[in-house]
């Protein structure tokens, strides 16, 4: 049985700081280690068990304990001022909390997945409906937060403002106001449910064609992890899945799924090629030579 042995705390993330480039802003520096330390231990434990119901609750403590202290840090500290608030609870502790929201999620699909394939087929559509439902229950913020905008920040993102007309959920009423706005769970939400919905889609698959044999050939990436890596960094900075609006992990599952690759921590992997001195983009420098040599023989031709 997989047991939360690492405590987020107790890495060593004495590199850290050297791959994270961290600014001199206390609050970004605390984030960035704080998350990598969180990601660090994830990654560790889904490596090491086999138990992956037990490996979910694993995970799932080791969120819990990382929002505590986040809280508290944030709680005697403060903010120093608007910006820096709505930034933290827009972007930083959403992405913390929508590990727990998809972490949460999955380990209540697996503990009530029916048996047969018929059956959890039809269990693992009426799961997506439900994504689909809150999507279109939440459809103006989808729009809001997918875009970018600004403009209604201040009432969505700072502590102790909300504007009840925005179809606010009663789970805000009951939360910790010191900590919570009446949208910032909302971010999370829809962070998790788009890896939740591939989770979703991989194990429909799983389900449906694993005993079906293909006219096509699987295909195996036989490049470097790094490679790849790079690979989809580039598409997800051109903005080239759904408008720009893709979650960078759920480009990564995808490649993951497509070409039966692991690519392990490969937010981790990113830092170091984005530390590098020389050569950042060798794997795509390399794509470009390649195809222009191919062009050239082609008018050869």
């Amino acid at each position: 049985m997989v047991t939360a042995k690492y405590h987020y705390a107790d890495i060593d993330f004495s590199i850290c700081t050297q791959n994270f480039g961290l600014k001199n802003n206390k609050m970004e520096k605390f984030y960035e280690e704080t998350l990598y330390k969180l990601e660090t231990a994830i990654y560790e434990l889904e490596i090491e068990g086999n138990c992956s119901i037990c490996k979910i609750e694993a995970v799932i403590h080791l969120i819990i304990e990382c929002l505590s202290k986040v809280k508290e840090y944030v709680l005697n500290r403060g903010f120093k001022n608007i910006d820096e608030e709505i930034h933290f609870l827009k972007y930083q502790k959403s992405a913390i909390v929508s590990k727990l929201i998809y972490y949460n999620a999955i380990y209540k699909i697996e503990t009530k997945k029916p048996y047969g394939a018929k059956h959890i087929k039809k269990y693992l559509n009426s799961e997506l409906r439900k994504l689909k439902r809150y999507f279109d229950n939440n459809l103006e913020f989808y729009k809001y937060y997918r875009t970018n905008n600004s403009f209604i920040d201040e009432k969505l993102f700072v502590r102790g403002k909300y504007d009840i007309k925005l179809s606010l959920d009663t789970f805000y009423f009951e939360a910790d106001h010191s900590f919570s706005t009446s949208h910032d769970y909302k971010v999370a939400k829809i962070m998790a449910n788009d890896l939740i919905q591939v989770y979703l889609e991989n194990q429909l698959y799983n389900t449906s064609y694993q005993d079906k044999s293909s006219d096509l050939p699987k295909l195996n990436w036989t490049g470097s992890k790094t490679a790849l890596i790079e690979l989809i960094y580039a598409l997800h900075s051109q903005g080239v899945f759904d408008n720009g609006n893709a979650d960078i992990k759920v480009i990564a599952k995808t490649f993951e799924r497509a070409f039966n690759i692991d690519l392990g921590d490969f937010y981790h992997t990113f830092m170091e090629l984005k530390s590098r001195k020389i050569n950042r983009t060798k794997f795509l420098d390399s794509l470009c030579d390649a195809l222009i040599r191919k062009m050239d023989e082609k008018e050869e031709n």
